[in-house]
């Protein structure tokens, strides 16, 4: 699979509308699974509020980050190749503002996270399947804290 296929940007959406670019929110999607990714975006952009970069590759993903760009990432934990966890050690590496929510279907040990990432609280994990209304509140109010 090359690269352009692991990449979706929609800058385009910044001026849309009546919001400001600076009102845009910029999320950094990163999610192996195809199908979650478009579904996500989609909600994500249809709100009006955000503007999605999205991967299906984390090690793409992470060539293409670019510091003080992303508002918030939204990181699949389970990925081949690389965890959301360890694309978030490196991300946070290049850009120590970023807020970061991890998105799962599996039940997330918070203790044991917290071990490694002192700095996360629960609202930093939405676990899948989530709706649409309840990923874009989510999201607000996360950026909200």
């Amino acid at each position: 699979m090359s690269s352009s296929s692991n990449i979706t940007t929609n800058q385009s959406s910044k001026s849309s509308g009546n919001i400001s670019a600076s009102d845009i929110t910029r999320i950094f999607l990163v999610d192996d699974d195809a199908d979650v990714v478009f579904s996500i975006r989609a909600a994500l952009e249809a709100s009006g509020s955000f503007t999605v970069d999205s991967f299906t590759s984390p090690d793409v993903a992470l060539e293409n980050f670019k510091a003080d760009f992303y508002d918030l990432l939204l990181l699949d934990i389970r990925m081949p190749g690389m965890t959301g966890f360890e694309l978030y050690e490196a991300i946070h590496e290049r850009d120590k503002r970023v807020r970061v929510i991890f998105i799962t279907a599996f039940e997330v040990y918070y203790e044991a996270l917290r071990e490694m990432f002192p700095d996360l609280v629960p609202s930093s994990f939405i676990q899948k399947p989530v709706s649409n209304p309840d990923l874009v509140d989510r999201i607000k109010r996360e950026l909200q804290r």
